[in-house]
């Protein structure tokens, strides 16, 4: 079924306006019109557009990428990133085999004997963020449905879900102990960044409170004042726009006065390419060193 317009900004983060001049500027996407004389985008071309954006993100312009077919974004986007998207570790096919034939309770099982072999945290860097990247790609350039996507999401959140929930709860009342609030923007509806980060944080000692995903600014501010959080942690995906990304940021600083740290992650280039100073951008593995650094910075305001 092809995609409205809004499906698209959605599901490839670029926006509606950006959209409507490539098409008259580049002849492409070419959408066809429904009953109503509204913009719908056949699928192929929705898999095009998140390999254009793709590319974008990673320091392309449109108009040097946008003519090129999906198996040259897709080789081209390889060759930017080091990787051939072809040929996957062994082990991480593995598991995208198994989403790509349906076999869910197989792929929990894997996640769940790999996540008891290795460990939370090594889980996470080692193995959930590189197949994360991987599906996301897989999915991108059309080798995986959406709703297979989906169905790998619901899988790895239910196995990284129990393995949250076992770790020993944080005691709030130490001083040494921070209170991070996790969540998204109401415009990124992508939840399994924000996972992985409370995961590592958990795995610190933090104490988490996760609201999920998309979250009004307005409620952000009010839970972070209720539950008297020291950082307010987000997540920021590729397929966000990044002039939302950055605008939600500043407004979020500014109801917020100082009351909490903010801090960031996620593969938008918004995270990349403008850092905010008063934004703190951490990869997944920053994170243990950061939650030590505001434990120092603490323990020195407490003795102070």
């Amino acid at each position: 079924m092809p995609s409205t317009i809004s499906d698209v900004e959605r599901d490839t983060g670029v926006a509606k306006e950006t959209l409507r001049v490539w098409e008259r500027r580049y002849d492409f996407p070419q959408p066809l019109r429904d009953p109503n004389g509204e913009r719908v985008y056949p699928l192929e071309q929705v898999h095009k557009l998140r390999l254009v954006k793709r590319l974008i993100d990673l320091g392309f312009r449109p108009g040097k990428v946008i003519q090129f077919s999906a198996d040259e974004l897709q080789a081209l986007t390889g060759k930017a990133t080091g990787k051939n998207p072809g040929q996957p570790a062994p082990e991480l096919q593995s598991y995208l085999d198994l989403c790509k034939s349906h076999q869910m309770e197989a792929l929990r099982r894997k996640l769940s004997q790999a996540l008891l072999m290795m460990g939370l945290k090594s889980f996470v860097i080692e193995l959930v963020a590189p197949l994360t990247t991987l599906i996301g790609e897989a999915w991108a350039s059309g080798q995986l449905a959406t709703f297979e996507e989906h169905l790998y999401t619901e899988s790895l959140t239910v196995v990284m879900r129990s393995a949250i929930f076992a770790m020993p709860q944080a005691n709030a009342s130490n001083v040494g102990t921070p209170r991070i609030l996790l969540t998204t923007l109401p415009q990124e509806r992508h939840g399994l960044g924000l996972l992985m980060a409370e995961a590592m944080c958990v795995a610190e000692g933090a104490q988490c409170i996760s609201l999920g995903v998309q979250t009004p600014l307005l409620d952000i501010v009010e839970a972070a004042r209720a539950q008297r959080v020291d950082v307010i942690a987000l997540s920021f995906s590729v397929a966000m726009n990044p002039r939302q990304a950055l605008d939600g940021l500043a407004e979020l600083r500014n109801r917020l006065g100082g009351s909490a740290e903010l801090w960031a992650g996620g593969s938008n280039a918004a995270l990349k390419r403008r850092r905010q100073a008063f934004v703190r951008v951490f990869e997944l593995a920053d994170l243990a060193g950061a939650i030590g650094e505001w434990r120092t910075r603490n323990a020195s305001l407490s003795a102070g």
